[in-house]
């Protein structure tokens, strides 16, 4: 893709318009009262309940988890699934945490007095308080993006009312030539203005989701929302997110607490994929670790399957193997024995639909907390039996991101459930489900936290030698900025 010229746009105070940076059917929606009832629970309360539930984890780790202040990843979504074992065993498992993550248009609000719903509530009190800082270049305020103008233009509206100044909107895109954001030799960020001029930027809220480390340096002086160092640490980078995982759990273990997420086999190369697809029993999940928006993606459950993976163009060198959650006679055979989905609840033809849910956190100073929350639901409906005839990625695959022909995106609107009176019910969750994916979601970007903290020296800078050691990939290391 290669856009023309283009140059940061001015978005003026008093600008947001609802109908702008919600669905349509978001707008006129009522959120679900056990939905409203969690976002006002408070962490003392949920943590209280999960440790009801959870009587072996430690309520101090409990609390002080969720009352912790990451101090890099204060903004990340994570995708979970609802899964069960073969023996009814249900819980949250942990796909993939994501940094720059989609989900305030697809919110109902809160109240409808505040018409910004998820927007200013996360930029009031995660993001002002990151930026409180003395030691900013001097400059105006930004946001960087390269999808989803929805969202985008949304925070670039809210930031301006909370901050009583206009921002600058600024598309960045990957493989642009001329792009109207640049880093100065000391870390600035600048913007090219309609007129040509180049501004410094204090402090940006990135929505930059495709391989940007390739524009933006690892550790920049105007203060980044999220500083790329996540990306690489695991909120773009799932190979990294497993190890951090991991790591952990390790720690986590006296607690009595643990990520729970599909067995992950990681650093392969592609001719040993096939090896441990076999050691899954023939179904697995291999991705490439560093896209996103359901890209490079395989779901395997059969040879022509592999094969179409084997065969495909990639543009890294090392990959990932995870074990397939499926439907209980075709999930793989991993650490963990079968899960399976538990799905949607039955629709009147009967049919069953895989569906993930989303959950979006933010992180103030004095902890987590949730601030949107969506379903996404497959194409097609689960399959009791693999007959061949029937793509497993269109059973599988919950992302709603289309990526078009020209480079530009578009979005699948109609498979997304929201919480909302009409949709809420069909996922066949309840408080507590909602609940534990909450811990598990502040537990893995609490864990990718901890592995940005590792990369950097006692100087804080990045340590590169230390990266290339536990992310293997010489395509990516050759695509990171300096």
């Amino acid at each position: 893709m290669t856009p023309e010229r283009t140059h940061a746009t001015l978005i003026a105070k008093h600008s947001f318009e609802p109908e702008h940076h919600f669905y349509p059917r978001v707008i006129n929606a009522s959120i679900h009262p056990l939905v409203r009832y969690f976002m006002g629970l408070g962490n003392l309360r949920i943590a209280e309940r999960y440790c009801h539930l959870h009587p072996e984890a430690d309520p101090d780790a409990v609390t002080a988890l969720l009352g912790s202040a990451p101090r890099f990843f204060r903004w990340a979504g994570t995708d979970l699934f609802h899964v069960t074992t073969e023996t009814g065993q249900r819980h949250m498992v942990v796909i993939e945490t994501n940094s720059s993550p989609s989900g305030q248009k697809s919110m109902p609000l809160l109240d409808e007095a505040r018409e910004q719903g998820g927007y200013a509530t996360l930029l009031e009190r995660a993001f002002l308080p990151y930026i409180a800082r003395r030691n900013l270049p001097k400059g105006e305020l930004a946001v960087l993006y390269d999808k989803n103008e929805m969202e985008t233009t949304g925070y670039a509206a809210a930031l301006a009312d909370c901050c009583d100044e206009a921002v600058y909107l600024v598309p960045f895109l990957d493989e642009d030539p001329d792009p109207p954001a640049r880093f100065t030799n000391h870390g600035v960020l600048e913007v090219r203005t309609e007129d040509g001029q180049w501004r410094p930027i204090r402090a940006a809220l990135r929505y930059v989701t495709q391989r940007p480390w390739n524009r933006i340096p690892v550790l920049v002086r105007s203060a980044l929302f999220n500083q790329i160092l996540v990306c690489l640490a695991g909120g773009r980078n799932k190979m990294l997110a497993a190890k951090a995982y991991d790591f952990f759990n390790a720690e986590l273990r006296a607690a009595r607490l643990a990520i729970r997420a599909p067995e992950t086999i990681w650093d392969l190369s592609r001719d040993e994929v096939p090896l441990w697809v076999d050691r899954m029993g023939g179904c697995a999940v291999v991705k490439e670790p560093y896209a996103n928006a359901g890209q490079g993606v395989f779901t395997i459950t059969s040879p022509a399957e592999l094969e179409v993976f084997m065969t495909a163009h990639h543009r890294y060198t090392r990959f990932i193997v995870q074990a397939l959650i499926g439907n209980v006679r075709w999930s793989s055979n991993s650490r963990d024995g079968r899960i399976y989905h538990v799905g949607t609840v039955p629709d009147r033809s009967n049919q069953i639909f895989v569906a993930d849910l989303r959950m979006m956190v933010g992180a103030a100073p004095d902890g987590f907390f949730p601030v949107a929350i969506y379903a996404r639901r497959a194409r097609l409906p689960l399959q009791k039996e693999l007959d061949g005839t029937i793509a497993s990625w269109s059973m599988l695959g919950t992302n709603l991101s289309v990526k078009l022909p020209d480079g530009s995106w578009s979005t699948a609107g109609e498979r997304l459930l929201q919480m909302d009176l009409r949709h809420f019910n069909r996922l066949g969750i309840g408080l507590d489900e909602i609940i534990e994916g909450y811990i598990q979601t502040v537990m893995a970007v609490t864990a990718i936290d901890r592995m940005a903290c590792r990369m950097l020296t006692q100087r804080q800078t990045f340590r590169h030698r230390f990266f290339r050691s536990i992310s293997p990939d010489e395509a990516l290391a050759r695509e990171i900025c300096r």
